[in-house]
């Protein structure tokens, strides 16, 4: 019995020391893999703020950009409007400067002054005469026997 006792002690005495060391030296030794990872989830971190910094930065860049344009569209409209007031050569001429330029601010449509000179569709082939077949007709370029 003694023999049965000694065979099943030592390899568990053995087991649980091998454990106890194990969990040791995985608690006391620099950790390889987490470290590494926790370096690339640290360095995605750091890009992915870069990248939403930069997008503010870009639609910041953007308002501002849009706020000079629309400035700039003001003063031209006035420096239009001025020319207007200075140059016209009459008062009809200068009421339709006027009315032209304030139609365009307002988003109106103008009418046209000249029509397009036609609304069809430019074709790519020659068209034909009413009583001519066309190329696919069955009797396209046979002659007539009878």
């Amino acid at each position: 019995m003694e023999q049965t006792l000694t065979a099943w002690l030592l390899p568990a005495l053995t087991l649980v020391a091998g454990i106890a060391i194990g969990f040791l030296i995985a608690r006391l030794a620099p950790n390889a893999a987490p470290s590494r990872t926790q370096r690339q989830l640290d360095d995605m971190q750091e890009r992915f703020e870069a990248y939403q910094s930069e997008v503010v930065t870009h639609f910041n860049t953007t308002a501002n950009l849009l706020k000079k344009l629309t400035q700039s569209y003001h003063d031209v409209q006035e420096h239009l409007s001025q020319g207007a007031d200075r140059l016209a050569l009459d008062e009809v001429t200068r009421q339709r400067l006027l009315a032209a330029l304030h139609a365009e601010e307002s988003g109106e449509k103008r009418e046209r002054l000249t029509p397009p000179r036609t609304a069809e569709t430019p074709k790519d082939y020659a068209p034909k005469g009413a009583d001519v077949p066309g190329m696919l007709d069955e009797g396209y370029g046979l002659k007539n026997r009878y």
